[in-house]
């Protein structure tokens, strides 16, 4: 018996970036888990602002790895969805979404991860974005 369950889409606001790569920002800590830790696929790219409370934002990754440009995109619209949406340039993490794991009796929301970056960025999404 081969499994094609594939996890249904969490509520989140989503972003079209050029180059065919979507974005997904998480709207409460439940979605945050269900996309960082159901929805995203290992080789995905995730995001988080440094220090604050925000969405988790997950960078979907089909064929073509992104560039840098589209790291700052992703990175800008975790910016917007946190606490840090009204500064200047703000300090995001991101990682391989492999990388992120939640602690066992951690509350909803709340994840560790591994192998991260940092990339400044001041808070936005795209104007084609569909929120």
């Amino acid at each position: 018996m081969t499994s094609d369950y594939t996890p249904p889409e969490p509520k989140a606001w989503v972003y079209n970036l050029p180059g065919g790569f979507t974005v997904y920002a998480g709207k409460t800590d439940a979605d945050n888990d269900h996309l960082s830790l159901r929805f995203a696929r290992a080789n995905d790219v995730w995001f988080h602002v440094k220090g604050m409370p925000g969405s988790h934002v997950v960078l979907r990754v089909e064929e073509s790895e992104p560039d840098r440009d589209t790291l700052k995109a992703a990175a800008a619209i975790a910016a917007y969805h946190s606490k840090a949406r009204d500064g200047g340039k703000v300090a995001v993490n991101w990682t391989l979404a492999k990388n992120v794991r939640k602690p066992k009796g951690a509350k909803a929301g709340t994840v560790t991860i591994a192998r991260e970056s940092t990339i400044q960025v001041k808070p936005g999404v795209p104007d084609l974005g569909d929120t």
